[in-house]
């Protein structure tokens, strides 16, 4: 019986098995994912928070804006983002719409002005030039009216048609490159710049209507003369060779407007609608006019 018993004992004691806890590595494991999930939420909430209104704004050409991509600035600050397109139904216009931020909800207005910036070579600048690069955006100009979430975009920026001076109206048989922004000069001086330009009633002639700055409106008077100096005024002699006139650089690219205004007291200033002819070269005796004239205090 005892040599029985020592055949089936064994002659060391055998290990124990022991579980082992994986939960804790299954825990670790989910940290990861867990941590990607609240950081994906807190950001979807705080995009949320900063979401404001939505608006539409209706425009002829949305050539290059990008959904996701066009930002609306202002002072040249993003309050928002383009974040759909839609062909209006007559196919002639393309509904943007956009969000803005809700810091910047109050641009939602009656009175509001949105346009397309994109680069343009302006009255004595460029501007726009940052856009080369980053893509056409879209500017706005804040109204004070109602709350409101559909607009109307405009061609150009409004700051020339809303600006503050004398508004005078020229006629010409052509424009050749003259444009809205095209730069008005007196003696080199800029002084204001083409607002709009159309066809008359009758369509023999065109019409360009002109803001002078508040400065200079003093300078428009009875018997001023207003010529085109737009591209290049180039005269060949057989003596004196090739001579080349040019009133400014952006006179060549954007199109001018130069001014001469005569002496003597029959020259008064004249008010806002005056209609004066746009020559295509001037006089000579134009080209010595200098009378004195006092201009407003700069503001």
């Amino acid at each position: 019986m005892s040599d029985a018993k020592k055949l089936t004992e064994p002659a060391t004691p055998l290990p124990e098995a022991r579980l082992r806890k994986t939960w804790r590595i299954f825990r670790v494991v989910w940290v990861v994912p867990l941590l990607a999930v609240v950081v994906a939420a807190y950001v979807v909430v705080d995009r949320i928070r900063e979401m404001g209104p939505a608006i539409t704004i209706m425009f002829k050409d949305v050539n290059g804006l990008k959904i996701g991509q066009t930002p609306i600035k202002y002072r040249g600050v993003p309050i928002g983002e383009v974040t759909a397109f839609e062909l209006n139904e007559d196919l002639q216009q393309v509904r943007v719409t956009a969000r803005l931020q809700r810091a910047a909800a109050a641009i939602a207005r009656e009175g509001s002005a949105f346009w397309i910036v994109r680069p343009e070579v302006g009255a004595a600048s460029i501007t726009g030039l940052g856009t080369v690069i980053s893509g056409p955006e879209i500017g706005v100009l804040p109204g004070s009216g109602k709350p409101r979430s559909d607009f109307v975009g405009l061609e150009n920026s409004p700051v020339l048609r809303e600006g503050k001076g004398l508004k005078v109206v020229l006629l010409s048989r052509h424009l050749k490159s003259l444009k809205p922004t095209s730069p008005i000069y007196y003696r080199g001086i800029e002084i204001g710049a083409v607002q709009q330009t159309q066809l008359g009633a009758d369509a023999t002639e065109a019409q360009v209507h002109v803001l002078i700055k508040q400065r200079y409106a003093n300078l428009v008077r009875d018997g001023a003369k207003f010529w085109n100096v737009s591209g290049v005024d180039a005269n060949i002699g057989l003596f004196s060779g090739v001579e080349i006139n040019i009133e400014s650089l952006p006179a060549l690219m954007a199109g001018g407007i130069a001014l001469a205004v005569p002496e003597g007291a029959s020259a008064r200033p004249v008010k806002d609608g005056a209609i004066f002819r746009l020559h295509e070269k001037p006089e000579q005796r134009w080209l010595q006019w200098a009378p004195k004239i006092a201009l407003a205090a700069e503001k």
